[in-house]
């Protein structure tokens, strides 16, 4: 039996603060139109793993902070009078493998789709800036049926070495610290994807010379970001 809300240690940030975050970020995927009808989901990882999360079958258009969900370690409601969405084992996939993960932010952001769509990754070799943030890599995973094992498989892989991915056929997911972290990574894909279809029009995408991913990459490690920073924490 799951423990009442009220014996549950929530620790810092408070769950009123958690709420105010997540509800902001919701809000802010559907004012960008990264998010369509019941589209998207946005989970942050309380003590315990509990998680504060999105419902299913509401707009982020109308959102509010009593339609926001706390569940337990196994998914059930604890908080909240709506069900939970059913791409929850594609967050949990990802806190299961980062320790660190703190929220996830799901999207449906119409460049990078458009790219996972056709089959493209998006390209964050474009800027140095992009490759600091992310990595050399956005990887694209395959399409696999939704919340399918092969899906889950894939992310949980992806997501020991990424911080930020596009599903074949569906969107994109982003992870970090907390959930304006998360967020900026989600946007920093939509960024790259709507310059990569501009450049794709114009011609071609250039990248960064090798030489300077590596330096790239190392300024990324000294600021703490990427597997191989994460192994020395």
């Amino acid at each position: 039996m799951a423990a009442p809300l009220h014996r549950i240690h929530l620790g810092e940030p408070t769950l009123a603060h958690a709420r105010r975050q997540l509800l902001a970020i919701a809000l802010e995927l559907h004012s960008r139109g990264w998010v369509a009808n019941h589209d998207g989901n946005v989970t942050l990882r309380l003590p315990g793993e509990h998680l504060l999360t999105t419902p299913t079958a509401l707009s982020k258009r109308v959102l509010t902070e009593a339609d926001l969900l706390v569940l337990d370690a196994k998914d059930r409601v604890l908080q909240g009078g709506r069900k939970p969405f059913s791409e929850l084992k594609l967050h949990r996939a990802v806190y299961a493998a980062r320790a660190d993960v703190r929220a996830v932010v799901h999207t449906h952001s119409p460049n990078a789709t458009a790219l996972a769509v056709a089959g493209v990754a998006v390209e964050p070799r474009m800027l140095a800036e992009s490759v600091v943030s992310l990595g050399a890599k956005i990887p694209l995973l395959p399409y696999a049926f939704p919340q399918s094992a092969e899906q889950i498989v894939q992310l949980t892989q992806a997501a020991l070495t990424f911080d930020a991915l596009t599903l074949g056929n569906h969107g994109v997911l982003a992870w970090g610290d907390d959930v304006e972290q998360a967020f900026l990574r989600a946007e920093l894909v939509e960024h790259l994807a709507g310059i990569q279809l501009r450049a794709l029009q114009i011609g071609r995408v250039t990248t960064l010379p090798q030489p300077d991913l590596t330096r790239l990459l190392d300024a990324r490690k000294k600021a703490g970001l990427g597997p191989e920073a994460r192994s020395k924490r």
